[in-house]
This record gives C-alpha cells, sequence and structure tokens, in this order.
C-alpha cells in the first residue's frame, strides 16, 4: 500500500515537482561547479601566480650576504658560485613535477660600446632543453619564468649565441633597437651582441641587458659559473609544521620530518634542493609564498560561502514548495491519519517522496555542474578542471540535508493538522 500511494503522490501534481526538481538541481550544480573548482583550484592558482617570478631562490654558500635575493648588490662581490653542469639536478629531486620552471643567472659589470657607464649584464638560459637524467628533455629559462614581460621583439634561441634582451631605458640611453649590434667589455673582454627583443618590466631591469649565459661565463672568465637560480615551484600552504621545519628542520621528530618532507612545502622543496646540489643554499621567496597561501585559502573559502548560500537559497525554496505541495493535499493526508495512519507513518511517505524527486534534481544538478565547471576552468585557467570523485559524495550529502531541512516547516504543518477540521472543511 505504501509504495502504490508513493506512487500516485509521483504522478500527481507534475508541475510542482518540476519546480522542486529544477530547485535541487540549480542548487546541486552550483555546489558541484564549486566544489570541483576548489579541490582543483589550488595547482590552478599557483600556475597562474607562477608566471609573475620565482619562489624559490638558490644561491651558494659562500655568496656574500645580500639585501635582496633576487640579485647581488655587486656582481664583484660574489667569490663563489654554483655549478651549471649540476642544474638538472633540480628535476630529480622527491617533487621533480612541482617544478615548473627554473634559470640559471650570472651577473657582472659592463660597458656599452666602449661608454663610460657601467651597466648590468645577466647571463641566463632563455628557452633551454635540458636533458635530465631518466626524464624527458625539459625546456626551462628565462622566457617561462618571465612570461609576463612585454618584449618587443623576441626572445632569443638556445642556439641564438650572441642575442640579446636589453631594457626599455636601456635601449633609449643607447638608442638600440631591435636588429642592432653593440659590444659590452668587462675587464679586457669584450663580445659582441645583436638586440632581439626590448623588455619593458617597470623595474631595474629595464636598465639591464639579458643574454646566454655562456656569454656572462665568458666575460668574467668563469666557465660553469652560476650565481643563482630562481625556482618556480608548485607548493603546498605552509602551516605549523612547515614553519617549524622552516626554522630548523633537525628540530622534527621523525613522524613530522617524514610529514613535512613528503609534503610540498615550499621548505620541504628548498631542502631537497640543497640536498641535490653542492654548497647551496635554496630559500624561499617569503613574499611570493605567503601570497600564494593567502590567495588560495580565500579564492577556497569564497567557494564555499558561494556553495552554502546556493544550497541555503535551495533549502528555502523546497521549504516553500514542500509546504505549498503538503497544503494541497491536506484533504488527502486529514484521511490518511482518520483511517488510522499514524503521524510517522505520512511523515516517512512525505520524506520519501521528497528525497526521489530532490535525488532526481540532484543527478541533473550534477551533471549540468560538472559542465559548468569545465566552463569555468577554460574561462578562467585555460584548463580542464579534475572532477574529485569525492565530489559526488560530498553534493549528494547536500541534497539529502537540503531536502530533509527544506521539508521541515512541511511535517510542522502535517503533523498539527487536525483529521476532523480538514475533513469538514476548516
Amino acid at each position: 500500500m505504501f509504495w502504490r500511494m508513493l506512487k500516485g503522490a509521483l504522478l500527481r501534481g507534475r508541475g510542482r515537482r518540476l519546480m522542486i526538481i529544477l530547485t535541487v538541481a540549480l542548487g546541486a550544480s552550483v555546489a558541484t561547479s564549486m566544489l570541483s573548482v576548489m579541490f582543483d583550484v589550488g595547482d590552478k592558482v599557483n600556475q597562474e601566480l607562477k608566471a609573475y617570478g620565482a619562489n624559490i631562490v638558490v644561491r651558494p654558500k659562500g655568496a656574500a650576504v645580500v639585501q635582496d635575493l633576487y640579485h647581488f648588490k655587486d656582481a664583484q662581490e660574489q667569490q663563489s658560485y654554483l655549478k651549471e653542469e649540476e642544474l638538472p639536478k633540480i628535476k630529480t629531486i622527491f617533487w621533480t613535477y612541482n617544478i615548473i620552471d627554473f634559470t640559471p643567472l650570472l651577473t657582472a659589470h659592463a660597458t656599452i660600446d666602449n661608454s663610460a657607464d657601467e651597466t648590468t649584464l645577466v647571463g641566463t638560459w632563455f628557452d633551454h632543453s635540458l636533458e635530465v637524467p631518466g626524464q624527458d628533455v625539459v625546456n626551462t629559462g628565462l622566457d617561462h619564468l618571465r612570461g609576463w614581460w612585454h618584449i618587443e621583439g623576441q626572445w632569443p634561441a638556445d642556439t641564438d649565441a650572441n642575442g640579446a634582451v636589453v631594457g626599455q631605458t636601456l635601449a633609449s640611453d643607447h638608442n638600440l633597437a631591435v636588429g642592432d649590434t653593440f659590444s659590452v667589455a668587462h675587464h679586457g673582454h669584450s663580445v659582441d651582441l645583436t638586440v632581439r627583443g626590448i623588455a619593458q618590466t617597470g623595474a631595474e631591469e629595464d636598465e639591464q641587458i639579458f643574454t646566454q649565459l655562456a656569454v656572462a661565463q665568458e666575460l668574467i672568465n668563469r666557465p660553469d659559473a652560476v650565481g643563482q637560480i630562481e625556482v618556480s615551484a608548485l607548493t603546498t600552504p605552509d602551516n605549523e609544521l612547515a614553519r617549524k621545519a622552516a626554522k630548523n628542520p633537525n628540530s622534527l621528530s621523525i613522524s613530522e620530518r617524514e610529514l613535512w618532507y613528503c609534503t610540498a612545502y615550499v621548505s620541504s622543496i628548498s631542502y631537497q634542493i640543497e640536498e641535490a646540489l653542492t654548497d647551496a643554499v635554496a630559500r624561499p621567496v617569503r613574499q611570493v609564498s605567503e601570497s600564494e597561501g593567502t590567495i588560495l585559502e580565500k579564492t577556497q573559502l569564497l567557494m564555499v560561502l558561494v556553495t552554502i548560500l546556493s544550497m541555503a537559497g535551495s533549502a528555502l525554496a523546497i521549504a516553500n514548495l514542500v509546504t505549498a505541495n503538503v497544503m494541497e493535499r491536506a484533504r488527502e493526508i486529514g484521511l490518511l491519519k482518520a483511517v488510522g495512519s499514524r503521524d510517522g507513518a505520512v511523515v516517512g511517505l512525505i520524506l520519501t517522496e521528497i528525497i526521489i524527486i530532490g535525488s532526481i534534481g540532484g543527478l541533473i544538478g550534477y551533471g549540468a555542474g560538472i559542465g559548468l565547471a569545465q566552463l569555468i576552468g577554460h574561462t578562467v585557467f585555460h584548463s580542464a578542471i579534475n572532477i574529485v570523485p569525492a565530489v559526488a559524495g560530498i553534493v549528494a550529502a547536500l541534497v539529502i540535508l537540503v531536502v530533509i531541512f527544506g521539508s521541515i516547516p512541511a511535517i510542522r504543518f502535517l503533523l498539527r493538522l487536525r483529521p476532523a477540521e480538514v475533513l469538514h472543511g476548516r
């Protein structure tokens, strides 16, 4: 009898039930899309932020103490160097796939075309193909790490031995244009360079020259030398364990150290880079790494709030629709009570009916939410969103909770309903 009554209730009043389905579907679609993006947004946000600079700087232990982690105060002060031949080791650490890009930098003071004024020349990789033991060839360099720079012309190719990128201010001061050739000299060594691009950054790079690493090594007569390495890595926001490890890794217990070492904290990645390279000191750029964590946390919080608000709105709408449905069926419910049906059985009938209808809406909303998540991913991050299986379970639980809480006003009305009054039209 219960299932026959349930079937009859589902087939009647299709317009009202369709509205409930659409309401649940709307809330479920928003929840699905927001939760899917939230679970996958960490890597997406980090990828976007990586286009604006490195979050780890590696220097030789013997380098002089400097005020700025990105550039040495005076190239002549540096007496120790990292080895270019060891750079592939950066991609052999435990978190190799979290290392998105890196590039070596070697700074020298040089004069242009025999002028008296000195300028800063930086040797680097522009787009270097790096053979990593046990892995495919990796392309990395300044082109990837500083992709946000505005370049008039183009980046030099890896095979362009004398190609250079000149800062806009420096190019203006020396009347240099794309295609022009000029010479740079340092302590009796001179090299002819060709302008391939003019960079506009709005920072000190506008007054510098960027050329192949081999050119800078030749100028300062330091083959295989690297002054510092800028590394861009995908990281996990710091917590108390990461901050404790950053102060002193040796203070960690065995279990804490294992957890820290196997989590992509910026401090653990830096520590493993130090292990891979000889006499190296890897330090996070705190302004960058902390900003990444803050932005990620706020983005995820925003998505959680949107999910909560959407489900709360659905619950309110369902409360009105279900209450109106129960009021329309007051005579039917009163008759059920009059012939002996208990309140629990009537409530069970109504809840089962609404849960079935809500489940249909939840399935439709889940499918629509996956599509919406992909639309957000391609529009905002230019890549697909990875759907985590846990999202389906969370959305299912949210739909059931919303349906149950939305049915509470209708259930209260049902429990107060008196058969005699209803059947007599009162």
